[in-house]
């Protein structure tokens, strides 16, 4: 659905904004406690305080009706006091979200402070936000992650995703051994496309450049959002690590194998469906804004991949 902006107001329906100006990942791991929020209260008017580039994803969520652009918690919301009737802090549990939240004045505050619920750590990050909104009344699944599929046509039809991409060097599993794979990939009969965003393409090239795929292959960089959203859903299969990828591929019920590095899978795997994770808790250091690979990700080799592939339903497309 068009989602449309904050200035767009409907003067005569309440407003509920929930805030989470994160990332990717972040928004997908969110979408059953959004979903809980648009059942529980069809007569609002849902805003998404989140980053103006996932707005082509913010569109697939469903029931969203407006996104009010927010790159980060450096200012306040410019937003007049006392016009949401529902805040939601669905970004955090910091003094920098709850003042955003704070400073709107909203009628309703759902949040894990006053009187939501005890923040806990370590438990799983969909199931944080469930059971934050349940607490107010608004229940859900965490297994609701189904997003709505991108109306434009995937690039490349059913290919085999090789996601080379992570934000922090932390998730990035060695060039080396995402070529190894796609070479196996390639040799089964897959079709195989490298995804990452476009400061990741010359890494995406270097992996398929050694794997002896041209650069045609290589769709890094050459993507909108919303183009990579329906290369994923298109998939027959997608390797990656624990990035937006990942749970994009979770969302469409893609078969993946997900490679952990510093994030515990017990916080922000997949849901139960056709996804395998790969990780080694013992070695894990947990250093997500490391510039190096987490030893949890590098203890995964690629036969530890290949083998998981070979465990998964293969779906021709």
């Amino acid at each position: 659905m068009k989602v449309r902006d904050v200035t767009d107001a409907a003067p005569d329906a309440p407003e509920l904004l929930v805030l989470r100006a994160l990332k990717l990942g972040d928004l997908l791991v969110a979408v059953p406690a959004i979903h809980a929020v648009r059942r529980a209260r069809p007569e609002h008017r849902l805003i998404l305080a989140m980053p103006e580039w996932l707005r082509p994803i913010v569109e697939l969520v469903g029931g969203v009706d407006a996104l009010h652009p927010t790159p980060g918690l450096d200012e306040l919301l410019p937003i007049a006091p006392g016009r949401i009737d529902t805040a939601i802090n669905m970004h955090g549990n910091g003094p920098e979200s709850r003042g955003v939240i704070t400073a709107l004045r909203a009628r309703s505050v759902v949040s894990h402070d006053g009187d939501g619920p005890v923040w806990l750590d370590g438990i799983l990050e969909r199931r944080r936000w469930v059971r934050l909104v349940e607490a107010f009344g608004m229940p859900g699944d965490p297994d609701d992650v189904a997003i709505e599929r991108p109306v434009v046509a995937a690039p490349v039809s059913g290919a085999a995703v090789v996601h080379v991409g992570a934000f922090y060097g932390s998730r990035r599993w060695p060039v080396s051994r995402f070529a190894r794979v796609a070479e196996a990939l390639a040799s089964d009969g897959r079709q195989v496309v490298f995804t990452g965003s476009e400061a990741e393409r010359p890494r995406a090239l270097e992996v398929a450049r050694r794997a002896g795929f041209s650069d045609e292959s290589v769709l890094a960089g050459r993507m909108r959002l919303d183009e990579f959203a329906a290369e994923i859903a298109d998939a027959e299969l997608v390797v990656s690590a624990d990035t937006g990828a990942a749970h994009l591929a979770s969302a469409y019920g893609i078969p993946s194998v997900v490679l952990f590095g510093p994030a515990p899978p017990e916080e922000w795997g997949p849901p139960p469906g056709p996804h395998i994770v790969l990780t080694d808790a013992s070695a894990r250091r947990g250093e997500t804004f490391s510039a190096e690979p987490d030893p949890a990700l590098l203890a995964v080799t690629v036969a530890d991949v290949l083998a998981a592939v070979a465990d998964l339903p293969r779906q021709r497309r």
